[in-house]
C-alpha cells in the first residue's frame, strides 16, 4: 500500500461540511480508495450509494474486510485501474473524490474521463486533494471552483460540474 495518504482528519472534517448540502441520498464515487476514508465516511453520513475503486490489491482487501464489518450494503467495491471502470460504467455520479496517489500523476486524466463519458450529473460536486507543492491540475472548463483550502502538504478544492459550461 505504498504511497497511501488518508486525508487527515481535520481535511475531511471540512469536506463533509462543505458535502453536506448534496450528500445524502447522493450517488459517490470514491476514484482511488486507498484506505477508504472518505468512502466510507460518505456511506454514514447519507450517500444513497458509492462506488469504491481501488487498484492495490492489499487496500483492495482491507476495504472489502472493512465493508463486511461494517455491513455497509450501499458501498460497492471494484478492483482496478479507475481508468477502466469510467470506461465501463455508464451511470454518473452526483459526488466525486478525486484524490489518486500522487505519484501516478491522474488528476486530469480522471477529470477528463469523468467529463467525455457524460459521468457526472450536472451539478455534481467534486473534491479535488492534490500536493501543495504542485499547480492545480488541468481540468475541464465545465468545471467550477467553489471553494479551496490548504492544509499541511496538500491543497484541497471543491469544484460544481455544470454541464454545457465551457466558460
Amino acid at each position: 500500500m505504498e504511497g497511501l495518504r488518508p486525508t487527515g482528519d481535520r481535511v475531511r472534517e471540512t469536506l463533509f461540511n462543505w458535502l453536506q448540502p448534496v450528500l445524502g441520498g447522493s450517488r459517490c464515487l470514491d476514484c482511488c480508495a486507498g484506505s477508504g476514508a472518505l468512502g466510507f465516511e460518505a456511506a454514514s453520513r447519507g450517500a444513497a450509494s458509492v462506488s469504491m475503486i481501488e487498484a492495490d490489491r492489499v487496500a483492495y482487501n482491507v476495504l472489502s474486510d472493512s465493508k463486511a464489518q461494517l455491513k455497509a450494503e450501499q458501498i460497492e467495491l471494484f478492483f482496478g485501474r479507475v481508468e477502466d471502470f469510467l470506461n465501463t460504467t455508464k451511470t454518473p455520479f452526483g459526488v466525486v473524490f478525486l484524490d489518486p496517489p500522487y505519484q501516478l500523476d491522474l488528476w486530469t486524466k480522471i477529470a477528463f474521463l469523468l467529463t467525455d463519458k457524460a459521468l457526472l450529473n450536472d451539478g455534481a460536486w467534486i473534491y479535488l486533494e492534490y500536493p501543495r507543492r504542485q499547480e492545480q491540475p488541468v481540468l475541464p472548463p465545465s468545471w467550477h471552483c467553489l471553494r479551496e483550502k490548504q492544509a499541511g502538504d496538500v491543497n484541497y478544492a471543491l469544484f460544481e460540474f455544470r454541464s454545457g459550461s465551457a466558460d
